[in-house]
């Protein structure tokens, strides 16, 4: 793993990874896999842990030699100390909790900055559909029938920022996805994004 992020990993895992800086303590809760907690100890030498609900992405994770551990976000991250990492990470995940809003609150307790990333139920393409065939939609970013979709508290962009206003965070960066990747940086309150961004992440901090 010697290229750039972007030839291996999501595109919402690769600019994340862009701002994490060399050395931090990290906390990367729904870690999957472990491919972003990988990049970033091999890459940015951070000191990295990882959360993950199945046992089966544990055992991939401590096979890359990754200090992860089998954890629930909406039951175990009360049990951090506060502040005690420098970024908390939540990538495509906040929306499968069963208490967002709790989750957010630790995140944002647990890690001095938390990135989140998320699909965006708002986008046009959600909209025209569900408008013109009446059923729940299926998208790339939203691939799952009602019934088997792992997404319980689908989300606006939006919706979302609301959600870290009501958090007490402060929004300080936030990037628009598209299919092919990163399409840009965003105002968090624009409206043009919740219509044609697919998803999004944003950079946030305690206020």
């Amino acid at each position: 793993m010697n290229g750039p992020a972007s030839s291996y990993l999501r595109a919402d895992l690769a600019a994340i990874a862009e701002m994490i800086p060399e050395r931090a303590r990290v906390l990367d809760v729904g870690c999957g896999d472990g491919a972003l907690l990988e990049h970033l100890v091999r890459t940015k030498n951070v000191d990295g842990r990882g959360v993950e609900l199945s046992q089966q992405n544990v055992n991939a994770c401590v096979a890359r030699g990754l200090a992860v551990v089998q954890g629930d976000a909406d039951a175990d991250l009360a049990e951090y100390p506060s502040q005690v990492f420098d970024f908390a990470i939540l990538s495509q995940t906040i929306q499968a909790t069963e208490k967002p809003a709790q989750v957010l609150a630790q995140l944002l307790r647990i890690g001095r900055q938390t990135a989140i990333s998320l699909p965006n139920f708002g986008h046009w393409r959600v909209r025209l559909s569900l408008l013109w065939n009446g059923r729940m939609p299926r998208t790339k970013a939203l691939d799952y029938y009602w019934y088997d979709t792992p997404n319980i508290h689908l989300c606006t962009l939006a919706d979302f920022v609301d959600l870290a206003h009501a958090q007490g965070a402060v929004i300080d960066r936030a990037l628009a996805l598209n299919q092919t990747g990163v399409a840009g940086e965003m105002r968090p309150d624009a409206l043009s994004p919740n219509l044609f961004a697919q998803g999004a992440i944003y950079l946030l901090r305690k206020s």
